[in-house]
This record gives C-alpha cells, structure tokens and sequence, in this order.
C-alpha cells in the first residue's frame, strides 16, 4: 500500500468518523432533550463528552495531519483555493465546535445536579441546549462544504 493511499484512507475515514460522530451526538441529545426525562438526559450527557473527547477529538487532529500530508504528496500547493477555502470552512467549524465542548461540560453537570437532586432541569440547561444546537448548524454546513471541495475540486 502507497503511503498516499494509506493516507487517504485515514483521512476518509477520520472525516466520516468526525461528520458521523457530530450528527449521532447531536440526534441523540436532541432526542433525548425532548424526552425531558432528567435520568436519561443525564446519561446522554455523559456519553455525548465521552464521544466528543474519544472520536471527534481524534478525528480533529487527524484531518489536518492526513491533508496537510495529502496534498504535500499530491503536489497541490496548501494555497490551492480549494484547500484554501476548506481550511477557511475547518477553522470556522472548529470555532463553532470549540465553546460546544464547555456547552457540553456544563449541560453534563447541570444534567447531573437535577437528577441528584430529583427535580426537573432548570433554564439555564435550556439555554445551553439551544446554544448547543445553533452552534453545530454553521459547523456541519462547513463540513459538508469542505466535503464537496474535497471532492470536487472546483477552484
């Protein structure tokens, strides 16, 4: 296997992982956020900073490595406007991803002190869900665009 290959493969891969991860973690807290049940909220929360910190973690850091890596062997320069343009729509995504990650850490604890407590979910859980859910519209827009970049090549 080519060293080009074996890099592509990881940076297919790495991308469907961090687009795959993203869209189940947001479906299953959207999904569980409308059940209200604090217990179950609680449990998704737990599990959506696990998933976050195991796969989209690793995912993130791989990307630019593999691509970076790809278009060196390729021949493409770094300021091919396709490539240009997707590290653009990387570095947003990334800035909407980042406060996502402190969302997701408060919503966990606030999650976890009402089911301790026995009570419902207060506002402010609320209001972090919905912060939560307008933040990944733009990063997932940009992902799907630098998936067509990628493959389409078009500048």
């Amino acid at each position: 296997m080519s060293d080009y290959f074996f890099l592509k493969t990881l940076h297919i891969i790495s991308a469907a992982v961090l687009f795959g991860t993203g869209i189940g973690i947001a479906y299953f807290k959207w999904t569980v956020d409308r059940s209200g049940n604090v217990a179950a909220i609680r449990a998704v929360s737990e599990r959506v900073v696990l998933a976050d910190w195991l796969f989209t973690s690793t995912a993130i850091v791989v990307q630019p490595i593999t691509g970076f890596a790809l278009a060196q062997l390729a021949g493409y320069s770094i300021m091919s406007r396709w490539i240009f343009y997707s590290l653009v729509l990387y570095a947003i995504a990334g800035v909407c991803w980042l406060p996502v990650v402190a969302l997701q850490l408060r919503m966990r604890s606030l999650a976890r002190s009402a089911e301790e407590d026995g009570g419902p979910l207060d506002a402010r859980y609320w209001h972090l869900s919905r912060a939560w859910l307008w933040l990944g519209v733009p990063a997932f827009s940009c992902l799907i665009a630098i998936f067509w970049l990628m493959v389409a090549k078009p500048l």
